[in-house]
């Protein structure tokens, strides 16, 4: 199963100007990002290096959106999976493409899955798919209507 290091960097005060910038021009260069912060390029550089190395940033897949490429239908499967199997579901999971993000969970469910599809039919066999993969013992889909509040953390900063 795939796990995600957990960054163990705290964001100072330099770390949080730096990071709002990169918020408003995820594009910009080093010049530019020190120009903006009033930084040293050396530090912007240091700091950039040190929150990739650190896992403070997160890949440049997750600003994709599926629709452009041809995936519009977004849902999420709450899933029960016998849990001396959870490792080789996950993956399983990993294996089918329009799995687009695995989280495991305490309380109620087990797992949450985030998937996408091309129309209601290739939803259908996406969930099917799920269902099927041994260890999984009962889904439930639910359909992203619309994204009502978008993934953030500038308020955080």
């Amino acid at each position: 199963m795939i796990t995600v290091a957990r960054s163990r960097l705290v964001a100072d005060r330099t770390d949080a100007s730096l990071l709002r910038q990169l918020i408003r021009d995820p594009a910009a260069t080093i010049v530019a990002l020190a120009e903006a912060t009033g930084l040293a390029r050396n530090t912007v550089r240091a700091r950039l290096a040190r929150y990739e190395d650190g896992g403070a940033l997160r890949s440049f897949q997750r600003r994709i959106d599926p629709a452009f490429l041809g995936y519009p239908l977004s849902a999420y499967v709450v899933t029960k999976v016998k849990q001396s199997k959870l490792d080789a579901v996950g993956q399983s999971l990993a294996s089918i493409p329009e799995v687009v993000e695995v989280l495991g969970l305490s309380g109620i469910t087990d797992l949450l899955i985030r998937v996408v599809a091309r129309d209601a039919d290739d939803l259908y066999r996406v969930a099917g798919r799920i269902l099927h993969v041994d260890g999984v013992k009962r889904t439930t889909t639910g359909l992203v209507m619309r994204e009502m509040v978008p993934y953030r953390v500038e308020q955080l900063l």
